[in-house]
Formats: structure tokens, sequence, C-alpha cells
């Protein structure tokens, strides 16, 4: 975590240094404090909010809440990317999200500062308070890309009313959480998947990182015939593109221009393994001689993205010099 943690007073700097003690290990934390002197204190810099509303993951104002929601209001801009903000008395008694509640996780830092500080945390989101399934805090704190903002809306307005039916391509535990209930069908629902399937009226998709993409190319293909290949694989597959975990290869790749320009704009992580690894995987898999000639073994896309995954859903696929393969890692949805 990336924190800045802001206070305008002597017992609020006291207040601060107590909290910045009480971010979690590991963070990196800023304390911007207001400069003493005689006649009281110099102000914080103005553009220090915009920096850290920018690149922090948490803003915390030990102060009134009005000069946090001043400072902040010209940067705020969506809820998808907006740091958690929160607002602590410089007596550290209430602790109070402020903005990105769920997303960001303001109110789940709330009550662990409160924890810490001995005083309350100051919830008001509705779903928190009337105990019913959070969706959008519930997917930002277990890894699941939101399909629509629009949809986790009218879902979290929905279950304060009623439940809502799950669907997953996943085991789930039990028991389901205050406001869902198991069901394909309906008005309006979510589905745990990696396909784009919409199987409610309304559908919200929630979307882990399980694929792992197997990649061949020949020598200097471009990242363009790269990214061609894997989209035209998910567009006839029906897969979503934020369900890829990774980029799997052989060694001979590791240096591949192409193929490490296609992952870094991806955001994807690339992994590579010897022939002797690849040789080593179990199942059956599109044997070429040409490519055992060159590499070592019979299949690299395949059998390298099935090194640590559970099964393959798509076999090699050959489109513009570029082989890919997916397969789909083990996955089961929990709660609690």
């Amino acid at each position: 975590m990336n924190a800045a943690v802001f206070a305008y007073s002597r017992r609020g700097c006291e207040t601060a240094r107590r909290v910045s003690g009480l971010l979690p290990a590991g963070a990196s934390t800023c304390c911007c404090t207001a400069r003493l002197r005689e006649d009281g204190f110099y102000p914080i810099s103005k553009p220090l909010y915009g920096e850290y509303f920018s690149r922090a993951d948490a803003l915390i104002f030990v102060g009134a809440c009005g000069i946090a929601v001043r400072e902040i209001a010209p940067y705020v801009s969506d809820k998808r990317k907006d740091p958690a903000v929160l607002c602590i008395d410089e007596l550290g008694q209430y602790v109070i999200p402020l903005l990105s509640g769920h997303i960001g996780g303001a109110n789940r830092l709330a009550r662990e500062l409160a924890r810490g500080l001995g005083a309350t945390a100051v919830i008001t989101t509705a779903t928190d308070i009337n105990h019913r399934f959070s969706v959008d805090t519930w997917a930002s704190e277990n890894g699941y890309a939101i399909s629509s903002m629009e949809a986790a809306k009218r879902i979290s307005a929905a279950i304060l009313e009623g439940d809502i039916p799950l669907a997953s391509d996943f085991p789930v535990s039990l028991p389901l959480p205050s406001g869902l209930i198991s069901g394909d069908t309906g008005p309006l629902g979510i589905s745990v998947t990696y396909r784009k399937t919409e199987p409610f009226g309304k559908t919200l998709r929630l979307v882990p990182r399980v694929l792992n993409l197997g990649i061949g190319c020949r020598k200097g293909i471009p990242a363009g015939a790269i990214y061609r290949a894997v989209d035209s694989v998910f567009q006839e597959q029906g897969i979503d593109p934020k369900a890829a975990a990774g980029v799997y290869s052989i060694d001979l790749k590791e240096h591949e221009p192409g193929l490490m320009e296609f992952c870094k704009d991806a955001c994807l992580p690339f992994t590579v393994y010897s022939a002797e690894q690849l040789r080593g995987v179990e199942g059956n898999f599109t044997a070429s001689e040409f490519v055992s000639s060159v590499t070592g073994v019979d299949n690299v896309c395949e059998r390298a993205a099935l090194v640590e995954a559970e099964r393959l859903i798509i076999h090699k696929t050959a489109i513009g010099g570029v082989t890919v393969a997916v397969a789909l890692r083990h996955w089961e949805v929990q709660f609690g």
C-alpha cells in the first residue's frame, strides 16, 4: 500500500503518527503535516493533494471532513480508479471513509484503523450497514474484474430489497452471503465466469484471472500479429480477455521482442520453460515434427499453457505465424 497522511494541528500530527504505525506491514507512507509557526501552521502545499491522489492507494486526512472534501474535490473522477479517502478527527475517535469505500478499500481500512486506534469506524454504505453482500467490495478484494459498473450499481441497489441469483463456472463455497442465492435465470444476476455469457436479463460478470495463454511464434513476429491471433481466439471462443492470467512459452522466446512487447502492453506476466520442462508435462498434445526439430519439444503453446493449469480448453490454433493455446487454472469461488 502507498498511503499519504495529512494533518493540520499539533494533536492532529500526533494522531497522524499513530495512524502511520497502524498501516499494513510494508506500506509506503508519506506523512504530510502542516509546519508549526509562531501564529499557527503553514498550510500544506496545494499541489501535493493532486500528486498523491493520482498515485496513492489511500489518502488519510486527520482533521475536519470539510478540509478533505475541499482538497480532493478537483480530482475525483471514477470509483474504479479513485484512491481510498478517509477522514479521522484529530483526537482519533472516529474514522470515516469518504471515497472508494468498496473498490478502493476505504471501508476495510477504516475498520482496521479504528481497531488500532480504539476508535469508531463510521460506515455509511448501504450494503455494509444492512449486512448484505457488497459485490464491488468482494470483487476488488478477491481479484475479480467487474464487467460493468452500471450493472454493479443495479446489483447493489437490488440486493437491499431481495436476494440476487449467482451463477458460476466454478465450484462455489457454501453458505452464500446474505443477499445471494444460487440460480442462473432471472431479470438480474451475477455470473462468475471467464466467458462473455449473459445468463440473466441484466448480467454482472465477475471475471477471475484464470486463463494461461501458451504462445509460440516465428522469430521476428511483431506484437500486432500476436495481439490479432490472441484476439481472434478469444472472439471465436467467446472468452473475456480480462480472464487472462499470463503468457507462457519456451525459453528460446524469452527475449523475443514482439512477444515481450505484447506482454507489456497487455500487462501480463511472461513465463518461459526449458524444452525439458515442457516435455515433462503430461497430456495429449498436437505434435509437430518441425517444432520438435527447432525447439526440442513437439508442442510449445499447449504444453506451456498447461504447466501451471488444470486443463486445456483451447488446443493449438495457428494464425499468421503465431500459435495460441489456452489452459484453465483451478479456481473456486469463496466467501468469508
